[in-house]
């Protein structure tokens, strides 16, 4: 296998590590919100929605630029995190994740919310009249019967992740072995008229994408046919 030699999976080391911290992070911190936003008639609930759906429809230059300027030290943010935590935001990887998680949301939060609400109503108001509180029925009952939607927005958060560009170039520019990312080595690649490399690179990155949402269709799949037998 002589096209592997001379290959730095650096990158790709680093894009693995970023979406695996970012999607653990996500599904963490949007659970609760997901289930509120499922099970919420709030006047406010539609504006929540637009806000987490915002980064599907904006152009990744626009997140990436106020991300750079909340990160900067002259924001309250970013001198918050400096002073504090003495943590960079800008041009770190700890911000690439931050960015990420922003950046990512929707990928989370919209297939978790669609999954609570396509449950059964009646299953939940049984494990309320049962005594069960909304914690213990949000994993005792809901989370278990939903795994399809949950894996839905496990791997579509960490693919997403893993495919970002502009975002990331943007607030963590391209540092070796902190913020270049495979999708930032491959532009490299291509600016410098390297194609070959940039076609190794792709095709890896093409090949993981392809092999991750195939498993996910077939395992969705057998649990649809598993409802119907």
């Amino acid at each position: 296998m002589e096209w592997i030699e001379g290959i730095d999976f650096t990158p790709f080391i680093l894009s693995f590590q970023l979406a695996t911290i970012t999607t653990i992070s996500l599904f963490l911190f949007t659970l609760p919100l997901s289930w509120y936003l499922s099970q919420s008639r709030s006047k406010v609930k539609p504006f929540i929605e637009s806000l987490v759906a915002l980064p599907i429809v904006l152009p990744p230059s626009v997140i990436g630029f106020y991300l750079l300027v909340l990160f900067s030290h002259n924001s309250p943010v970013g001198s918050f995190f400096v002073e504090t935590f003495g943590v960079e935001l800008l041009f770190s990887f700890s911000g690439l994740v931050v960015a990420s998680c922003f950046y990512s949301l929707p990928f989370m939060v919209q297939p978790l919310q669609s999954g609570f609400e396509s449950l059964n109503r009646s299953m939940l108001e049984a494990s309320y009249v049962s005594g069960k509180g909304k914690i213990t029925t949000l994993f005792r009952v809901a989370l278990p019967n939903m795994k399809p939607a949950l894996l839905t927005a496990i791997v579509v958060t960490f693919a997403h992740t893993v495919g970002e560009f502009g975002v990331i170039l943007m607030v963590g520019g391209s540092i070796p072995e902190e913020t270049k990312v495979a999708s930032v080595a491959i532009y490299e690649f291509v600016e410098i008229m390297d194609y070959k490399s940039a076609h190794i690179y792709s095709g890896i990155m093409l090949l993981i994408s392809f092999i991750t949402l195939t498993s996910l269709y077939i395992f969705n799949r057998r649990q649809k046919e598993k409802r119907y037998w």
